[in-house]
């Protein structure tokens, strides 16, 4: 049943493209290339053992670990579908 400006496969394909957002969102933070001895953020080093299971790592784990607290903290809101947007 539609409801509001939407027909009736509307909902599933905001949901369906939201979920495609965040899996291309995810694959372009996957690390690629030669990873670096030597953290971009702090300039401690990076142990060989995450450079091997990482290939293309560029931070050292507490540094990759502040990036992802901060870059976890998503919107409740899902602003393609948000009636708000659309009046707008």
């Amino acid at each position: 049943m539609a409801s509001g400006w939407t027909n009736d496969d509307g909902v599933n394909q905001q949901i369906q493209d939201s979920i495609n957002d965040e899996i291309t969102r995810i694959r372009n933070n996957i690390p690629k290339g030669i990873s670096l001895e030597f953290c971009d953020e702090c300039g401690d080093s990076i142990p060989e053992a995450r450079r091997t299971a990482l290939p293309g790592v560029r931070l050292c784990v507490p540094c990759q670990e502040e990036l992802h607290e901060t870059s976890q903290k998503v919107s409740i809101y899902n602003r393609k579908a948000s009636k708000d947007s659309q009046l707008r």
